[in-house]
């Protein structure tokens, strides 16, 4: 017909695949610790307005006497019913005092750090010192446990960490003796062949039909560059993979997300929890990720949660 333009769909196909290659092989690479302050959720409420319904004609009136208004005045709301700012200021309960935060240091520091090994959440051996790392495993407490999440070690957020662990030991205070979480799996890697990758205890499982093959560390994306949660399928394996974006090695990579994938970290090797990835599930012991590649097909499943 004259006038219609023509689309080449052969054109659009070779376009769409061109971008799902150079997603895939991007890939991810180690980065620094991150940093201090926090993004917010930016989750925003949604709901659906219901649609008015038509007007049901209504019954012709009765004819009825016309009332007599009323003269007598309305009553003034009391002060008791009216708004006070007053009264609002003093029924909100104060800000949580600061009791530690970035740049502190001492044996308080320390103890703080010994108890957040004690439940997983700081794995090098304590310092003292109140630096990034310290900071990044506070927040990850405070968010797994719905407190506002800043980084800081207020009056809440240590009253909750008293109450869950104990007083550190010698040991535990000289970085001798880090106690981890035990590693429970997630009901949805109990059937089948599953990669079963928990935030809580930083540890990948192997699981087949429910037994645990093997079991390894892991570390995950930064707050600017989380990895994903939830349940994915290994859809590429690359052996020797190089990331495009970041020009890095990543051998061993089970790619289940986008440019995710598990793959061996030799960042992760050399300074443990101290970096991120951007996003990919880092493993650090080279001869257990190169077990787990031989293992793993496409299309087994890829749990990931906390």
């Amino acid at each position: 017909m004259p006038g219609k333009t023509l689309v080449r769909k052969p054109f659009i196909r070779r376009t769409l695949a061109a971008a799902v290659v150079v997603a895939v092989t991007a890939g991810c690479s180690a980065q620094a610790a991150d940093r201090a302050s926090d993004p917010s959720d930016g989750k925003p409420d949604g709901g659906a307005t219901a649609p008015s319904g038509a007007s049901t004609p209504s019954a012709a009136p009765t004819p009825s006497p016309t009332p007599t208004p009323s003269r007598t005045p309305s009553p003034t709301p009391s002060a008791t019913e009216s708004e006070r700012p007053e009264d609002a200021e003093s029924s909100s309960a104060p800000p949580a005092e600061v009791l530690m935060a970035q740049g502190d240091g001492g044996n308080r520091v320390r103890k703080l750090q010994a108890r957040l090994a004690q439940i997983g959440w700081f794995d090098d051996a304590p310092t003292g010192t109140y630096g990034p790392v310290t900071a990044t495993a506070v927040r990850g407490f405070q968010g797994k446990r719905g407190l506002p999440v800043t980084g800081k070690t207020d009056t809440v957020t240590w009253q909750r960490l008293l109450a869950m662990t104990k007083e550190p030991t010698r040991a535990e205070l000289e970085g001798k003796a880090v106690n981890k979480p035990k590693v429970e799996l997630d009901p949805r890697c109990l059937n089948g062949r599953v990669m079963c990758i928990s935030k809580t205890s930083r540890t990948l499982s192997w699981v087949v039909d429910g037994a645990v093959k093997s079991t390894m560390d892991v570390r995950f994306g930064s707050q600017y560059t989380p990895t994903r949660e939830g349940v994915f399928s290994v859809f590429m394996k690359s052996r020797d993979h190089v990331s495009s974006l970041y020009d890095t090695p990543m051998p061993y990579a089970l790619f289940f997300s986008g440019g995710q994938a598990v793959h061996y970290s030799a960042d992760f090797a050399a300074n443990g929890y101290k970096g991120a990835s951007h996003g990919c599930v880092n493993v650090r012991d080279r001869k257990a990720v190169a077990a787990l590649f031989d293992q793993v097909r496409n299309g087994d499943k890829v749990v990931v949660h906390w």
